[in-house]
């Protein structure tokens, strides 16, 4: 009898909600676990048992056994408190030590409520997976070992601990570079025909390759790459403000992701089978997920990408957890012309948290860097998200104080266009108004604009048709539309509002 990796010495368990805890074990075998005077018990059907125990209040600290007839499994200094996981790529992933503010967090994260586990990042299911495994565990806050946690979800738990004051573990789960199409299952990537092109690019990639000739190529690709990527390094050491155009000049063209096959973990589906089926379903309280950047190259099928898998991760929880994503903030590179494809992905997101109940969405538009995709200041966002879990999970905050306004409708008034918006509040310029533009057929021309109020006024041509009325709409710019509360006024295009 096992149980899954995910259960170990120091975790933490959801509170007030039924906990399921499940591992592996011989055919019929009766599985049983106690905890605070709570028994349940399960048998194994096809190598698997689960158990569901009935809610509990929240605890610093217990002991779980789980034992079968010939087996048994003490876990001890479990607390039970909330449970949040954390997914995503890169930015997600961002480290704690690497945080602007990450060395002053270690300094004190002894003093934290806060409790990590990290799923094991494996990109196929094999020995390493496993031995990977046995060497996982949640751990408690040290500066040793919080160092690598996800810096927005140490953030997210530490203010989060503070307000609840309870135990707040978080999983990460989270792979740099990755698009959403790996963390899905490959029946929800194929329910939707927007969603085919990420399976037929996979397949025509791999076609006509054996097991061993992918392994053989990804292999290979590694060993190119982290000769690649110390030259890079060396570049930026040498020069940090050096253009992209120049690190490719100099160590020559990049190949990352690599060639696609059954061991590359940007693969469609991939990670949902090596990361997420291994972590669920463990009792949550919801998702926090920070990611999009690499789906730019497909912002039209967003929506419908995100929108999946939430309904594949709810499933595969077998509950309706609340999901808190973060709206991309503003970057862009240097040499880069301004494609406008993250305002779309920032779009999607804001359509997702309009259509997809039990959401969340924190605005982080002016949390972003220019020229460098990795923001070294993680602990804004993570308190956006936090301000997102009062309102939209816990009911302790209200949403005028987490939430801009979000534009709803214009309408014409002579040559007045008014924008009203949903969560209405009076805003506050930090500079001049701009970035709003009007569209009177297929060009978009700046347009004047002036607050009144809680509404915002542009003017019109007055002997032309108004077509579409859009905001921010950029992958960069500085921000200088806020609302009274602090958070800025996220972006909006009327032509794409109802395009998903």
């Amino acid at each position: 009898m096992k149980a899954a990796a995910i259960f170990s010495d120091n975790m933490v368990l959801q509170r007030n909600k039924p906990v399921r805890i499940f591992g592996t074990g011989n055919e019929n075998e009766k599985i049983t676990a106690d905890i605070l005077g709570n028994t349940a018990f399960a048998f194994v059907e096809n190598g698997k048992w689960e158990i569901v125990l009935p809610p509990m209040k929240e605890n610093k600290s217990c002991t779980i056994t789980v034992k079968s007839n010939n087996d048994t499994v003490v876990f001890k200094n479990v607390a039970v408190g909330e449970v949040w996981l954390a997914g995503g790529q890169s930015n997600m992933e961002f480290e704690l030590q690497n945080d602007k503010n990450g060395f002053n967090a270690l300094k004190t994260c002894a003093d934290e409520n806060v409790r990590f586990y990290y799923t094991g990042k494996c990109s196929m299911l094999d020995e390493n997976l496993y031995e990977n495994e046995k060497n996982s565990c949640w751990k408690i806050s040290s500066p040793e070992n919080s160092k690598n946690w996800s810096a927005v979800g140490y953030y997210f738990a530490r203010e989060l601990s503070r307000k609840l004051n309870v135990t707040v573990g978080i999983i990460g789960c989270n792979w740099g570079g990755t698009s959403a199409s790996a963390w899905i299952s490959r029946d929800y990537l194929q329910r939707d025909e927007r969603l085919l092109p990420y399976i037929r690019d996979y397949e025509t990639a791999i076609k006509g390759k054996s097991t061993e000739q992918m392994i053989k190529e990804y292999d290979e690709y590694v060993i190119h790459q982290e000769q690649w990527d110390r030259k890079k390094d060396l570049c930026y050491m040498e020069n940090p403000r050096i253009k992209w155009s120049k690190v490719i000049k100099i160590c020559g063209e990049n190949l990352y992701p690599g060639p696609m096959g059954c061991k590359n973990p940007m693969r469609p589906c991939g990670l949902y089978e090596t990361m997420i089926s291994r972590v669920k379903p463990y009792t949550l309280r919801g998702f926090l997920y920070y990611q999009g950047e690499s789906d730019d190259h497909r912002p039209e099928s967003y929506y419908a990408l995100l929108s999946a898998l939430i309904e594949c991760w709810r499933k595969e929880w077998k509950d309706n957890l609340s999901f808190l994503n973060v709206q991309l903030p503003m970057f862009k590179y240097a040499d880069d012309p301004d494609y406008k494809n993250w305002a779309e992905i920032r779009q999607a997101q804001m359509n997702v948290y309009k259509t997809v109940k039990n959401t969340g969405l924190a605005i982080t538009l002016d949390c972003g860097e220019f020229n460098n995709i990795h923001p070294v200041d993680k602990e804004p966002v993570a308190h956006r998200l936090y301000l997102q879990a009062l309102s939209e999970v816990y009911g302790i905050a209200e949403i005028s104080e987490t939430m801009p306004p979000v534009f709803r409708e214009f309408y014409r008034e002579g040559d007045d266009i008014i924008l009203m918006f949903d969560n209405p509040s009076d805003f506050d310029l930090k500079g001049d108004l701009k970035d709003f533009e009007i569209s009177y057929g297929e060009e978009y021309f700046p347009a004047k604009a002036r607050i009144d109020g809680k509404c915002i006024i542009l003017s019109a041509e007055h002997d032309r048709e108004v077509k579409s009325v859009r905001y921010l709409w950029t992958n960069y710019t500085n921000i200088t539309l806020y609302a009274e509360n602090g958070l800025p006024v996220p972006p909006f295009n009327t032509e794409s509002d109802s395009c998903f």
